[in-house]
């Protein structure tokens, strides 16, 4: 069914789901939306790329789904000058040795044939990258696919194979491009060091990128400032808790702030759609479509500042959003949100369609403060 995690995060009683209704009811007359902020998001970043161009082949990367190519395809991109450039990955199957990756530079360029893939040797360690954008600016990633070795992992232990890392980064451009099978997240945003040395990825735009089918999840978004996640999808995160879409969760290394998801999909996750811990603030999130998770569609415990519009969350085995802890300044306005925790109709053999007699699909804490929830379509009761 759905992992014990999802019962970790929040657990629900009947009661509660009593007064989750009253307070999805409530549209507070003190509360205001906050007035239109000019945009920093753009879904075609413009960015300093280097004129020169090389093809990865040219450096003897093979292609043929047996020869280990990461050396010939990282001598392609050493050879780049300092003002960067192009590296052209032709059509064909790269064999990536995970345990050293792809290193990118600044001002560079990664275009994959969409025939090309970049596929992970099996290995045997907790930990993995087939791609990664450390301490760098002006970087794209496109095209192509990139695979994990999580069906022929080696080893047992440990959740942090990626098939992109985009670590302290800065403008940095991924796009048209699937990410599929990693032992870990099939995509990472976050930042190097803590504290006095926090270094956090900024500008950071996902765009078309199709995340499916990883151990851990589709995308985790780590101390960071302004992520722009749009036209995307995460899907089928199985394996290793939290198993989620996507996962907000900074922790105590530092904040997250600016995150925008817009038209992208969060659906068939064995954990939650979305899940959005403490230290993140300013997450909105527009016509997304967020559905048949095995947890909840949307969990937000403790974050400040989110906004949820126009979106559609249906059909997730528990609440479709559940706001906890001690979350502030919440809207939620304006979307679909039915036939959500659908686990207990499942359980009865009843469709998840019927009609019911408890609240299902917004639940609100009594710790979470200043939160509005108004103009929603939600499932009909009897």
């Amino acid at each position: 069914m759905f992992s014990s995690n999802n019962t970790r995060k929040f657990n629900f009683t009947r009661s509660c789901k009593l007064f989750a209704a009253v307070a999805a009811s409530l549209a507070l007359s003190a509360f205001a939306l906050p007035a239109a902020a000019t945009p920093w998001w753009n879904a075609t970043p413009t960015l300093t790329i280097g004129a020169t161009a090389l093809n990865a082949k040219n450096f003897g990367a093979m292609g043929n789904g047996t020869t280990d190519d990461t050396a010939a395809i990282q001598a392609a991109i050493n050879a780049l000058p300092s003002t960067g450039g192009t590296v052209e990955v032709p059509a064909g199957t790269y064999m990536i040795n995970a345990l050293t990756g792809i290193s990118l530079h600044s001002h560079t360029r990664l275009l994959l044939d969409t025939g090309a893939t970049l596929q992970a040797i099996p290995n045997g360690a907790s930990r993995y990258w087939v791609v990664k954008a450390w301490g760098v600016n002006n970087v794209e990633i496109a095209g192509g696919s990139i695979v994990g070795e999580r069906t022929q992992h080696l080893g047992t232990t440990g959740e942090w194979g990626y098939g992109i890392n985009i670590s302290a980064s800065s403008t940095v451009y991924v796009h048209d491009i699937s990410v599929s099978n990693c032992w870990g997240d099939g995509l990472v945003v976050g930042a190097s060091g803590s504290g006095t040395t926090l270094v956090r990825s900024t500008g950071v735009t996902l765009n078309n990128v199709k995340s499916n089918n990883n151990r851990r999840q589709g995308l985790s978004i780590l101390p960071a400032v302004q992520v722009y996640v749009v036209n995307s999808s995460f899907t089928g995160s199985n394996g290793a808790a939290p198993q989620s879409g996507i996962d907000i969760e900074p922790a105590t290394q530092g904040t997250t702030m600016q995150v925008r998801l817009e038209n992208t999909t969060l659906a068939n996750n064995v954990g939650n759609g979305l899940e959005v811990h403490n230290n993140v603030s300013g997450l909105s999130m527009n016509n997304d479509t967020i559905q048949n998770n095995q947890g909840f569609g949307v969990y937000v415990g403790g974050a400040n500042n989110v906004t949820i519009n126009n979106s559609n969350i249906t059909a997730n085995y528990l609440f479709g959003v559940s706001i906890a802890s001690t979350t502030n300044n919440m809207q939620v306005v304006g979307n679909t949100i039915e036939w959500n925790y659908a686990l207990w109709f499942i359980q009865h053999n009843q469709s998840i369609y019927t009609e019911g007699w408890d609240p299902r699909d917004v639940t609100v804490a009594s710790t979470a403060t200043n939160v509005l929830v108004s103009n929603n379509t939600i499932s009909p009761m009897k």
